[in-house]
């Protein structure tokens, strides 16, 4: 189920520049979810000098917004995992495992629907293997750049012996109201 299938501007109730020390745990957090992110791209991302907004939605519930320099860099379901906006996830590429769907799975896709086992399995598929609720990164096939993120509902192995059903939740893809926002600014 998509988060942001309908938000806007308006859902975002308030943001506030968050302490010094709530940024050193955000960004420790950040590099302790994505050890991909070295200390340099951290930085560019989220400089520590630079003001650390929190960004508080109240649709959809509990979900804050991080944003550094007007720009959203990720979101997060109450204390829970950072999920990286899809523009992030251009920028890096390699920041989430890669899930790829077939030709036929990318307007549904689009269009907020959850990614089902075949448009995975299918000779236009590909899976890099994962357990279940890990946060992944939906590239189509023949295209260079991710079109949703969302979350494992079944591990890559159960994937491939049921091949039946959904696959993946997606919780944020092109199109959506945060792709739309662009900046919190």
């Amino acid at each position: 189920m998509s988060w942001f299938r309908k938000f806007t501007r308006e859902d975002v109730s308030g943001s506030h520049q968050v302490k010094t020390s709530v940024q050193r745990g955000i960004r420790a957090s950040i590099l302790e979810q994505f050890p991909m992110l070295d200390e340099e791209s951290l930085e560019s991302l989220v400089p520590k000098k630079a003001p650390l907004l929190l960004g508080k939605c109240h649709s959809p519930d509990h979900v804050s917004l991080i944003v550094s320099e007007g720009e959203i860099l990720f979101f997060q379901d109450r204390d829970g995992a950072l999920f990286p906006t899809l523009r992030l996830l251009h920028r890096f590429p390699g920041l989430l495992p890669r899930m790829q769907v077939d030709k036929g799975a990318i307007r549904f896709v689009l269009q907020g629907a959850q990614i089902m086992c075949p448009g995975l399995t299918s000779p236009g598929g590909n899976m890099s293997d994962v357990d279940k609720d890990i946060i992944v990164g939906v590239f189509a096939e023949g295209k260079e750049h991710a079109l949703a993120v969302g979350r494992m509902m079944l591990s890559t192995e159960s994937v491939r012996t049921v091949n039946k059903g959904p696959a993946i939740d997606n919780i944020h893809y092109l199109t959506d109201g945060l792709w739309q926002l662009k900046s919190l600014t």
